[in-house]
């Protein structure tokens, strides 16, 4: 999922140029300069996307509250939630009888005429982890001359250079770039390797990542489809069993699977998760790159997929294995830079959401999860509070089962989608039920992240640190 690793300092600007596609989203002008000069143009009026998070995100909370409670007081507010509820109903059915696409048949026989593929690993004091991804990702089965892994060493004060420099006399295809300067975080990171690269897709993988050695042959076959810009590998948890924390983890990286696929499905947005992602060279240079001004590298760079008119697919099997955090507490920090990151793009490209740039399918698919991801948790707290002043029921009351059943009829098909049999036991399906009666206990935590992130920055000017999640490793 979304990772990024920040400085705590005041100097970070930002207004500093992106290179990107994604402007003011106006009709382009006649232009006869190169395209070099086109990219700079765009990229300098790209910068005012990002001014005034705060700003925005106050308006966001101000409007919100302020509708929730007019809400309660019009005597036609309740019909207009049924209205919604019912809207978004037909939208969730659609979504849950969509039957998921079909994954390609996976790469086989001869491999000469292959695509090239550069494997990039963003690394800071990953000590515990590294060698066992880098011998994974250098085990892969495909010809090593199609092939390299780029692993950046994010200036790192434990063994993490040391290991890396007997990993590489070992493995040719590896090769490994040191940052002494860790500006930018893990797009700083990302960026700084690109111009290294010579594959014609690139992966990109967390430090913890498990993979399988057939990985690269089940996910090139998904860009066969000129349109698609990226793909996403399923994540799952490898130390799922640890806790209660981690047991919840397992059954929301079930939840957000299902509901990849079936949003694709039915001509949706397809999202990165950072960890697993997959980007084609060219959709990625066309939108400058990895974005350095948020904290959520991969959720911002989905988004400027789509919009510079590119699809993003989904693969099932095999997953990318990865640690969950096992406290409380990291996973109130992963979860808040999470929240943040998602916030944050919403703010910084709206001009361009609302100009249709996406198209009507995929504009009505993330009006859909936007009300329910986004604005439902944020307008629980004036609802609850007008609702216990008025003794009256909460007017979102109906929106809210829906969405409640939603995710708990997403987060059981997902659980029994990952077993990958076409009929269960009774005892399986009653084993994958009390699953999700956790995992919906669980998915609690987010209405509260969701309340205090879009508060917190709606006062705070900035969020440039974050707790970083620590990977112990060991989990087979």
């Amino acid at each position: 999922m979304p990772a990024n690793f920040w400085q705590e300092n005041d100097s970070y600007n930002e207004l500093e140029a992106l290179n990107s596609l994604l402007s003011e989203f106006s009709e382009p002008e006649e232009s006869t300069g190169s395209v070099e000069e086109s990219m700079l143009e765009v990229s300098a009026s790209l910068t005012s996307g990002y001014k005034g998070r705060r700003r925005k995100a106050a308006v966001v909370l101000t409007v919100v509250w302020g509708g929730t409670i007019a809400l309660h007081l019009v005597s036609w507010g309740t019909w207009f939630v049924v209205g919604m509820t019912t809207i978004f109903g037909i939208h969730a059915l659609g979504l849950v009888f969509t039957r998921p696409r079909i994954a390609p048949a996976p790469l086989s026989g001869d491999l000469t005429n292959c695509p090239t593929v550069s494997l990039l690993v963003a690394a800071k004091n990953e000590e515990a982890v590294i060698s066992k991804l880098v011998k994974m990702l250098c085990s892969i089965n495909y010809p090593l001359d199609k092939y390299e892994i780029w692993v950046v060493d994010d200036n790192s004060t434990d063994k993490t250079p040391e290991l890396l420099a007997k990993l590489a006399q070992k493995y040719p295809q590896l090769k490994v770039l040191r940052r002494t300067e860790t500006s930018g975080g893990k797009s700083g990171a990302l960026n700084d390797v690109l111009p290294l690269t010579t594959g014609e897709f690139l992966g990109v993988f967390d430090a913890d990542a498990q993979v399988s050695p057939d990985l690269l042959r089940q996910v090139l076959p998904l860009f066969d489809k000129q349109v698609v810009g990226a793909v996403q590998v399923r994540k799952a948890i490898a130390n799922s069993g640890t806790n209660f924390w981690t047991k919840g983890q397992s059954t929301e990286m079930a939840l957000d699977s299902y509901m990849q696929q079936q949003r694709i499905a039915r001509g949706g947005l397809g999202d990165l998760r950072g960890n697993g992602q997959f980007v084609r060279r060219e959709a990625l240079e066309r939108c400058g790159g990895w974005n350095e001004e948020t904290i959520t590298d991969d959720l911002d760079l989905a988004l400027r997929l789509h919009l510079d008119q590119w699809d993003i697919e989904f693969l099932s099997f095999p997953p990318v294995m990865e640690e969950g955090v096992t406290t409380a507490v990291s996973l109130w920090h992963q979860r808040n830079r999470w929240a943040e990151g998602q916030s944050q793009r919403y703010l910084d490209y709206w001009r361009a959401i609302f100009s249709n740039r996406l198209g009507r399918v995929k504009s009505f698919d993330l009006a859909m999860f936007l009300i329910i991801q986004q604005i439902l948790p944020i307008a629980s707290v004036p609802d609850l509070m007008m609702s216990l002043v008025r003794h009256r029921a909460p007017v979102m009351a109906p929106l809210t089962g829906l969405t409640l059943s939603l995710s708990v009829v997403s987060m059981f098909m997902g659980l029994k989608k990952e077993r990958k049999e076409e009929s269960l036991s009774a005892a399986a399906l009653v084993a994958i039920a009390l699953q999700t009666l956790r995992g919906t206990i669980y998915m609690l935590h987010w209405l509260v992240v969701m309340v205090g992130t879009t508060a917190r920055m709606s006062v705070r000017q900035k969020r440039l640190k974050w707790v970083k999640t620590v990977h112990e490793g060991s989990h087979d």
